[in-house]
């Protein structure tokens, strides 16, 4: 677990049978290592409520995740603020055993997170979770008028080329 920015590891052996309440937040220089490895403009709150319950070498995590967050404009580098408030549901399970083969999942099923030793890292599972809850393209409001000022159109542009048998494909399924 070295090496991580927002470490809050759990030792499987002292979860006992019952549920346990915990609740983490990331300290201003655990925020601000995140901000630099996740490529953010600024996180200016991390944190999570969860309850762990071991089931044998397993623990579930459920619970829910809080953070105030700027991203990059994927057109304009203007900083585009959200907040995140998702509910997650994790498993964690000895690396090894989580599988390598691909699975469908259903809505209902959790996410899977493997540790090694006898301890879970449910700080990174969270910091890991709250960035993949993130929209991958931020746009501002001015990012319509950069990309048309660039010279990129829009999907409602498209005429010819093979993005506009995409859309024609679109259109037709939707």
């Amino acid at each position: 677990m070295s090496g991580v920015e927002f470490s809050r590891p759990f030792r499987i052996d002292t979860l006992g049978d019952g549920d346990r309440a915990v609740e983490i937040a990331a300290e201003p220089a655990e925020r601000a290592a995140l901000v630099e490895r996740f490529g953010l403009v600024s996180l200016d709150a991390l944190s999570a409520t969860a309850t762990l319950r071991r089931e044998g070498e397993q623990v579930f995590a459920e619970g829910r995740i809080r953070a105030d967050v700027a991203q990059a404009c994927v057109a304009t580098g203007e900083p585009v603020p959200s907040t995140v408030d998702e509910a997650f549901t994790l498993r964690f399970v000895p690396e090894g055993e989580g599988g390598e083969e691909e699975i469908e999942l259903d809505a209902e099923d959790c996410d899977v997170v493997d540790y090694s030793g006898g301890s879970i890292d449910l700080g990174e599972a969270v910091a890991e979770t709250m960035m993949l809850s993130l929209d991958p393209f931020p746009r501002s409001e001015g990012a319509d008028a950069a990309l048309r000022e660039a010279g990129v159109l829009s999907e409602d542009e498209v005429v010819s080329g093979p993005f506009a048998a995409l859309k024609a494909l679109k259109d037709k399924l939707g």
